[in-house]
Order: C-alpha cells, then sequence, then structure tokens
C-alpha cells in the first residue's frame, strides 16, 4: 500500500448491506426473550435512538474541531501579517520556514481529523440504516438521504460536508505555500 493511499485516500461511506451481516445477534437464547415480538421492536428503536444521539454528537465534536483549527489558522495568519508588515530591516524571508513547517503539520493534522471523524461517521451511518431496515419506517437512510441525493450520479443535487471540509485543509496549506513563496520573491 503507497504512503498516498495509507494516508491521503478518502474511501466511500460504508453501506447497510456492508454493516447487516455483523449487525443482528440471531442467536436462539436472544429470539427466545422476545416472543411476543414487542418487546424486540421496542429494544431495537431504543438502540436506534441511542445510536443516532451518538452519531449526533460525533458531529458535534468533529463541528468543534473544525472551529479550534479555523480559529487556530486564523490566528497564524493574523500573526505573520502583523509582524511581517512591520519586520525589521535585514530580517530574511527564510525566518518563515518553521512557521511554514508548523502551519503545514497543522494541515496535515486537520485533514487527518476530518478523514476520521467522515469514516467515523460513515461508520455510524451504515449501522443506523441498517437498523432502519428493522423499523417500521427509514426516515434517514431511505428517507432524507434519498431526497438529499437523488440519483447517486447527479452530485449537484447535495454536497456531503465532508467533502467540502476536506479541502479546507488543502486551501489554508496552499494559502501558506503561496504567502512564503511571495515573501520569498519580495524579499530579494
Amino acid at each position: 500500500m503507497s504512503l498516498w493511499t495509507t494516508y491521503f485516500k478518502v474511501s466511500a461511506p460504508a453501506r447497510p448491506s456492508e454493516v447487516t451481516p455483523n449487525l443482528w445477534n440471531d442467536e436462539i437464547e436472544i429470539k427466545a426473550s422476545y416472543a411476543d415480538g414487542s418487546g424486540y421492536q421496542a429494544a431495537i428503536m431504543e438502540q436506534y435512538k441511542l445510536y443516532v444521539e451518538m452519531a449526533d454528537r460525533i458531529s458535534s465534536r468533529r463541528g468543534l474541531a473544525n472551529t479550534f483549527f479555523l480559529t487556530l489558522h486564523s490566528a497564524v495568519l493574523t500573526l505573520v501579517a502583523v509582524f511581517w508588515k512591520d519586520q525589521p530591516d535585514g530580517l530574511s524571508s527564510w525566518v518563515l520556514l518553521p512557521l511554514l513547517v508548523l502551519a503545514l503539520g497543522l494541515c496535515l493534522a486537520w485533514f487527518w481529523l476530518v478523514r476520521s471523524y467522515r469514516q467515523l461517521n460513515s461508520g455510524k451511518f451504515a449501522v443506523i440504516g441498517a437498523l432502519e431496515l428493522r423499523l417500521p419506517a427509514s426516515p434517514w437512510w431511505n428517507g432524507e438521504w434519498k431526497a438529499l441525493r437523488g440519483d447517486e450520479k447527479d452530485k449537484s443535487t447535495y454536497w456531503a460536508l465532508t467533502h467540502l471540509e476536506i479541502w479546507i485543509p488543502f486551501l489554508f496549506g496552499l494559502a501558506y505555500v503561496v504567502g512564503f513563496v511571495m515573501a520569498i520573491v519580495t524579499s530579494t
């Protein structure tokens, strides 16, 4: 497996059909304890509610992580702009190189964190979809998701947030590199 595949590949989201074979506990003892069927449906509903809440919490944590990195990178860009504007004479632009390396490292960390949250939520949403197969309705997987995505081949219908947010660390990294190159070019 190449370095690119290992660290940068963003895989396709999991689907309920991939999760279903490993999701259900179909042992005889478990089925026997739900003889009338209503307890079984109630248990599925409780697990479903709990799992949806867990997925929502992951999404909230992802939002907080993105806010943290946006604030951090905005502060870095502001500090560099303020100090670079009034730089002492004779100061080489190459002093920005360690800051560039640090900023690019933060961009990589942000990318990997976003990717990790995407993978985690993908798995959780696939499990939610699989749980919905045993419920009377499928509001998320077959309802909302299909309404948002429509024809899966038509990407203009809905762009998932994770498809957009994965580009933000790269754009900050590009801004850092362009700013560094401009500082080198203008100081010579």
